[in-house]
C-alpha cells in the first residue's frame, strides 16, 4: 500500500515536472525586455539642434517616444516596436497581444544582447560559446526527462527495479543539468558584462540617454517549477526501485 502511495506521488511530481520542463523549453519568454531613446530628457533643444527658450511651443513629431521591446527564448530572440506611453508595456510580449510587425532570429546565434556590432570579436566568441553550453544543457536536461518518464512508463507496474532506478537517476540527471541552465542565465543577466557592454555601446554610439529594462518572463519562471518537481521524482523513484529489490527480488 505504501509503495503504491509513493508510485503514484511520484508519477505525479514525474508528469509534473516534463510539463513544467517542456512549457520551460518551448517558449521563447526567458528573458524580456525594453530600451529606448530620450536624446532630450530635459526638453532644452528642439528639433534640429535648436534651443527652446520661456515660452515657446514644440510641436512633437512622435517618434521620440518609441520603445523597441524584446523576448527570447531557447530557440527565437524576437523584437518588435512599442509605445512608451502604453500603460501595460509588459504585457505586449505576451501570446495574446502580439503585434503583427514582429522580426525574429535563432536565440542561440543572436542570444540578447550580444552582436557583432556592440562586442569586439573575443567578447562575441567567448559569448556564443557560454550559450552554446547553456543550450547543451537545456538539451540534456529536456531529453533526460524524456527519457526517464519512458523507463518509467515500461517499468510499470513493478515489473523491474532497475527500470525504475533507471527513471529516476535520469529525472536527477534532468533537474541537475536544468539547475544549470538557470545558474547560467542568471549569471548571463545579472554577473556577465554582456549587458554592461551592450549598454555601453549604446550610449557612446547612438544614444547618451539610452535605457534599457531586463526582466525575467514566464519561461524562466517554469524552469525551477519543473526542476523542483524533476528533482523530487527522481528521488521517489529511486526509492520505489530500491524497495522492490529489497522485498520481491
Amino acid at each position: 500500500m505504501k509503495l503504491s502511495v509513493a508510485l503514484f506521488f511520484a508519477g505525479l511530481f514525474g508528469a509534473l515536472a516534463a510539463v513544467f520542463i517542456l512549457l520551460s523549453f518551448g517558449t521563447d519568454y526567458w528573458l524580456l525586455a525594453s530600451e529606448s531613446c530620450h536624446p532630450n530628457p530635459d526638453g532644452s533643444v528642439g528639433p534640429g539642434g535648436v534651443p527652446i527658450e520661456r515660452g515657446d511651443v514644440v510641436v512633437q513629431d512622435g517618434t521620440s517616444s518609441g520603445i523597441t521591446l524584446y523576448h527570447e527564448g531557447f530557440f527565437w530572440r524576437c523584437s518588435f516596436g512599442g509605445n512608451e506611453g502604453d500603460d501595460d508595456l509588459l504585457w505586449k510580449l505576451w501570446f495574446t497581444n502580439q503585434p503583427h510587425s514582429k522580426v525574429c532570429m535563432p536565440a542561440y546565434l543572436f542570444p540578447f544582447p550580444v552582436s557583432q556590432q556592440t562586442h569586439n570579436a573575443t567578447a562575441y566568441d567567448s559569448a556564443i560559446i557560454y550559450r552554446g553550453f547553456w543550450s547543451v544543457f537545456m538539451l540534456i536536461g529536456v531529453a533526460a526527462v524524456l527519457l526517464g518518464g519512458f523507463f518509467i512508463i515500461c517499468a510499470a507496474p513493478f515489473a523491474s527495479h532497475g527500470l525504475y532506478k533507471a527513471g529516476g537517476g535520469l529525472f536527477l540527471t534532468s533537474g541537475l543539468f536544468l539547475l544549470c541552465v538557470v545558474v547560467m542565465y542568471v549569471l548571463w543577466v545579472q554577473v556577465l558584462d554582456v549587458v554592461d557592454v551592450y549598454i555601453e555601446y549604446q550610449r557612446t554610439a547612438l544614444c547618451p540617454n539610452f535605457q534599457l529594462s531586463l526582466n525575467y518572463g514566464l519561461s524562466f519562471m517554469f524552469a525551477p517549477v519543473g526542476i523542483f518537481f524533476c528533482l523530487l521524482a527522481g528521488l521517489l523513484f529511486l526509492l520505489v526501485g530500491r524497495t522492490i529489490q529489497v522485498h520481491y527480488h
